[in-house]
């Protein structure tokens, strides 16, 4: 880059990353410090299928019947997936269109909370920020 580039008004390499990487730090302060809320889950068996599941509905032993739960009445901005070592953040309305697209339905019978949702892998979330 020659230095008349800079006087016209072109932003350098270093300039565009910064400001890009300023970025980041801002939504993860947000995030951290800010009003964004997170809501956390852990998934033991990801390891094992490298699936994430996202539970929609839990069977209610009190009124018989499935009740929507999880994603479908989450009031969180964020999901953070912790993944080992990993932590995967992600907006609720991006992981909504990720398992609208991509979930492959499941159903959890493991007792005494039988629940119903949806499979989907990092890979699925990561497809859906491309799409944008």
């Amino acid at each position: 880059m020659c230095s008349s580039d800079l006087s016209m008004g072109k932003q350098s390499d270093f300039d565009l990353d910064f400001a890009y990487g300023r970025e980041a730090e801002l939504l993860v302060e947000d995030i951290l410090t800010g009003g964004l809320t997170v809501e956390v889950k852990r998934d033991r068996r990801w390891v094992l299928s490298g699936n994430l599941y996202i539970e929609t509905a839990f069977y209610s032993r009190a009124t018989d019947r499935w009740v929507e739960s999880g994603l479908m009445v989450t009031k969180a901005d964020r999901w953070a997936f912790v993944i080992e070592q990993l932590v995967v953040i992600v907006t609720t309305e991006d992981l909504k269109t990720a398992v609208s697209k991509y979930g492959r339905p499941m159903s959890m019978q493991k007792e005494p909370n039988p629940s119903k949702g949806f499979l989907i892998t990092l890979d699925d979330i990561i497809r859906v920020q491309r799409e944008r």
